[in-house]
């Protein structure tokens, strides 16, 4: 027998631009990252099994804001999907806007219980993903690694691309964030991220 998602419900709550605009700092909330084109808005439709909740769009890097989903009949837990970086070309004022929004966010957001980073499997750990990484490190929440994409490799590859990956986030992070292969095309991996978020959203 299926077990039921505890996502199929999620929905749009609310965009955030400004510290003033995010809901109130209570319940739990889990984020997701990743470099634009990595496959975030992909990664969320599968663990909610909605395929237009997060828009996936062929401009990279049009998420420009905190977009804040909520889990009915869940009281006050949340997704939340963060500002994509890498290819979106946007002001440099803009950009540093962000930065000083999440650098606040990371710093002070009591509600936040984890971290997704998602990153293309054949790019792997570039500057934005340690960065973000290095957040949750800060903070002393757990992180989560997603490879996405993986059904671009070979079965080899993916677990050779995987073994890397753990073995270099082990030094300077330890066992605190966890590494996984996932694809939103062929819903490799969706189960084991639907897992990971559940638990730290005590779902």
């Amino acid at each position: 027998m299926a077990v039921p998602n505890p996502f199929n419900r999620a929905d749009y709550l609310l965009a955030a631009h400004t510290h003033r605009q995010l809901p109130p700092d209570g319940g739990r909330e889990v984020a997701f990252a990743g470099r634009s084109n990595a496959g975030k808005s992909s990664a969320l439709n599968a663990l909610c099994q909605r395929n237009a909740l997060a828009r996936v769009s062929k401009t990279p890097g049009r998420t420009q804001q905190l977009v804040y989903f909520g889990l009915p009949p869940h009281e006050a837990k949340y997704l939340v999907d963060l500002p994509g970086y890498g290819y979106a070309k946007v002001p440099k004022d803009l950009q540093a806007h962000w930065q000083a929004f999440l650098d606040g966010f990371f710093g002070s957001r009591m509600a936040l219980a984890g971290l997704v980073v998602v990153m293309d499997i054949r790019h792997p750990l570039r500057e934005y993903d340690l960065q973000m990484l290095g957040y949750a490190l800060r903070r002393g929440m757990p992180a989560h690694a997603l490879l996405t994409k993986a059904d671009k490799l070979g079965r080899g590859q993916q677990t050779q691309t995987l073994h890397a990956v753990r073995k270099e986030l082990a030094g300077p992070f330890g066992d605190s964030v966890s590494v996984q292969t996932f694809s939103g095309e062929s819903k490799l991996g969706v189960d084991e991220l639907r897992s990971v978020v559940s638990r730290w959203l005590e779902i």
